[in-house]
């Protein structure tokens, strides 16, 4: 389903994508172990950071709060966006419109 958004598609990724690269244990959402995230490459790393901004994307949609490691994303549909937190302090915004 997805989260409704007016901004193309492709810079939303984008966006997302570096966002949940700021979560220093993003690989947990994917159960992956720490020693086996750190055998990953850079372009690796980028590559799983795009996959589970994608699966964010469409399941925000339907699941407005989702845990990834030790940050948390929230879909904002009230100001078309979608927020990043670790901890209290805001990580970053991926604006939808």
């Amino acid at each position: 389903m997805g989260v409704k958004h007016g901004r193309d598609y492709d810079g939303i990724l984008t966006d997302l994508t570096a966002a949940v690269g700021e979560i220093p244990d993003s690989y947990l959402f994917f159960e992956m172990a720490e020693q086996d995230w750190m055998q990953l490459g850079i372009e690796e790393k980028r590559e799983v950071h795009e996959a589970l901004a994608e699966d964010l994307f469409y399941a925000l949609g339907a699941e407005p709060v989702i845990s990834v490691g030790s940050g948390v994303v929230m879909y904002d549909k009230d100001h078309h966006r979608i927020n990043l937190l670790i901890g209290d302090e805001e990580l970053t915004v991926v604006s939808l419109i």
